[in-house]
Parts: structure tokens; sequence; C-alpha cells
């Protein structure tokens, strides 16, 4: 079946389409697209990752991550750690508290035995050294300013797109939606998702304190939803302000020094003064998680196939772990001879991935109804577990795990170069 995207231009009759054969199709080309790429370097397999935006425009975004240890491994595994780790921000310490509430729990990297609890990472960062190395790649095309037009799923498939005026025809045997939350392939395919919308809106916005800050991130859980500091360089710090959507959409709207009269207020004496270093930006936040990740010659990654709560900065993560997971089932298939497409070989990376998943989403949900809520019992347990959490070492431990994504089934050492994954130490720092 051919479904027409709207909205584009249908006079490509003008100009004979040229026609282009790869193993797989990556449609977005942003940060979990090209983790996969960078995946299948070594695997034989010819890849072509699809970007609507200019390549400067994709690596433009100002925006920076919580990053964890186990991402930074994938990163390290791909090759792109050198490159990469300098300029990121380790934390050597991650304070989680319930609003005002005195006792904070504090997680240091000795409380992991890694070298850091969590970095920050700059979207133009992870983004320059991925572009970087799909260039290098002669297995692997990078199409940007490309615009897909219609898609036919059959035997195997077939896209056309349009670079400027250029029309082209691509066949594949998988085409892999990395394209985002509003995922045109899903939508395309018809693949339906669970989940629900919050009643509450986020903003970012990276500020520059006049204080020197140490290498601490910080998460308050307030009633009205977490507010997140977290360290990069230059000494800036980016904030994550969660809020209802009428309060966040009020306080975007507000004159900035009235804004940043509030957000002063909310960050308190701990960084001094702050400088506003862009325009905030503002969005909608849901849970979301596909009832299927794949169909045949169909695979769903990142945020395409699950969005969560932007607490305990798990979303660009969980959304690696895709990446590398699926580079690895399919190198293996590869290796075997197996068609790549076919759904016994993506029903192994479905099984993998959307179960650990699901322990993801229920644990961010879970944080974010536990802390907005002011039932005086519940108050008074969570106050405790916080107590218990951090006097208890092997409770600690345990949480920082799930946190990280050290859990379940973690990417072979061997397939595809990733570096051995979830022992005890580490080098990576």
């Amino acid at each position: 079946m051919i479904v027409q995207v709207p909205d584009l231009a249908d006079d490509r009759d003008r100009v004979r389409p040229q026609h282009q054969t790869y193993d797989l199709v990556i449609v977005g080309g942003g940060i979990v697209g090209l983790t996969l790429a960078c995946g299948l370097r070594q695997s034989g397999l010819s890849v072509a990752v699809i970007e609507a935006q200019t390549a400067e425009q994709a690596a433009g975004r100002q925006r920076a991550y919580a990053f964890s240890p186990l991402s930074a491994e994938i990163l390290r595994g791909l090759g792109l750690w050198a490159e990469v780790g300098p300029q990121l921000t380790p934390f050597q310490q991650v304070q989680l508290s319930d609003a005002n509430y005195p006792k904070v729990i504090t997680f240091r990297p000795e409380d992991a035995r890694r070298d850091a609890v969590y970095y920050s990472a700059e979207h133009s960062v992870l983004m320059a050294a991925l572009q970087r190395a799909v260039s290098e790649s002669d297995r692997v095309d990078y199409w940007c300013s490309t615009r897909l037009t219609s898609l036919d799923s059959g035997e195997d498939v077939k896209l056309l797109l349009e670079q400027d005026t250029q029309p082209y025809v691509f066949k594949a045997q998988l085409l892999i939606g990395a394209d985002g939350s509003q995922s045109q392939i899903r939508q395309t395919a018809g693949i339906h998702t669970q989940g629900w919308p919050y009643s509450q809106s986020c903003i970012t916005a990276v500020v520059q304190p006049k204080l020197p800050q140490a290498a601490i991130a910080y998460e308050k859980f307030w009633p009205s939803g977490p507010f997140a500091i977290l360290p990069i360089s230059q000494n800036r710090c980016q904030i994550v302000w969660t809020a209802p959507h009428a309060e966040a959409e009020a306080l975007l709207a507000m004159p900035r020094s009235q804004f940043m009269a509030e957000l002063q207020q909310r960050l308190g004496d701990s960084l001094g003064e702050v400088a506003l270093m862009h325009e905030p930006f503002l969005f909608p936040v849901r849970l979301m998680q596909c009832r299927q990740y794949i169909q045949p010659r169909l695979a769903l990654i990142g945020d395409a196939a699950h969005c969560c709560h932007p607490v305990g900065g798990q979303g660009l993560n969980m959304g690696i772990r895709d990446a590398a997971a699926l580079a690895e089932v399919l190198q293996r298939a590869a290796e075997q001879g197996e068609d790549v497409g076919s759904l016994t070989v993506l029903r192994r990376y479905e099984r993998w991935r959307r179960t650990e998943n699901w322990v993801t989403l229920g644990l961010t949900d879970l944080l974010n109804r536990t802390f907005s809520n002011q039932w005086l019992p519940l108050v008074i347990a969570r106050r405790l577990s916080i107590w218990l959490l951090d006097l208890v070492a092997p409770l600690k431990r345990l949480a920082l795990r799930l946190m990280t994504g050290f859990f379940g089934r973690l990417p072979n050492p061997t397939k595809p170069g990733v570096a051995k994954l979830g022992s005890g130490t580490s080098d990576i720092g």
C-alpha cells in the first residue's frame, strides 16, 4: 500500500527519479538514528540515513542531555569516546530531594563503581562525532535536506524521496523509524501506541551562573513537578523545569526579566545570579509505548517507539540502548545470512527492548506520581524512603543500576564493536 505524505509537492514528474538500493534505510538522522548507523559500519550492510534538515541544522540544537554511563560505554565501543568524552561533564554527585525537605539522597561514583554517576552531553557535541563517523564510512550514506514523500512496504521497502527538486527512489530490505515522537514512519505504518499525556509541560533553558559550579547535578521534586539542574561545560547549567501546562505557558509568556526573576527564586542561592544563554524552550510531557516495535521490514527505535517523563533523564539513553541492541541483532543476522528485514530477525530486537523499556517507563511514571502527590501518608512514606535509600548502600546501588540502564540484557561485548558492558569497573571518565 502506498500512502502519500500530505503537504508535499506533487510535481516530481518533471525530473526523472534516480534509484538507490540499500540493505536498510534509517529515517531520522538525529543522535539515535546515527548511533544505529555507526553500530552497523562493520556489519557489511549498506545503510542510508535520511534527514530532513541540513547537517548543520540537525547538529545545532541548543540542548544538553543527562547521559548515562551505559550510553558512554556504547559510544566507547563505537570508537567515539576519545572525541566525545573530554567534552562531556561528569557528575561527581547527583542529589535528589523532596522540595525543601532537608534530607537529600546523594549518589556518588563509588555507588555505581564507576568514574561518574552520570554525564551531561551537549547535543552539538554528540552530533558532531556521529556525523563525522558516518561521513567517513564507505558503508553509510547520510542524506541531508531529504524529504520522504511516499512509502511502499511490500516484499521490499520502496521509498520516494526528494532532495532539493531531485526525486529519488530508494529500495531496501529494512526500514528503521528513528524520526521522533511524532514519527511519520510509525503513523504511516499504522502502529498504535499506549500511554497518556501528563498534565505537565517542561521548560528547558541554558543559564550561566556568576558563581563557579561544582560537577553536581540536582533534581528537586516539587508538587508541581521535578526541577533539575545539570552542569555543562564552560560554567553553564541546563535547567529542566516541569510545571502544569497553564503555569509553564504563563512562565514562558512572561517578559524575560520577570521569567528570570521566577527562575532565580526557584534556583535559590546555590548558583548565585544567572544569565540566560538562549531562549527557553517548552514541550508537553507524555508517556508513550508502541504496541509493537516492528512490522515486516520495519522497526522503530528511540522516541518513535516510546516516550517518557523527563524525570531522571531517561529518554535519550533508552534510544541509544535501542540502537545498540538493534545493531547487534542485525549484524548477527547478516553474519548468519538471514534476511535482516524478516519478522524472525526483528522479533529478537522487540523482545529484547520492549520489556526493558516498560521497566524504565514505569520507573519514571512512579517517580513523578509519587513525588507530585501531597497525600500525607505518601509524603511520610517517600521521606522515610529517602532516609532508607541514602543509608542502605545495597538499595542505593540497586536504584542507581536502574537509573543508569545497567539491568536486563546489555549489548554483547563483541557485537557490533560495542565495548564490554556491565562489568564492575570502567576506564571511562
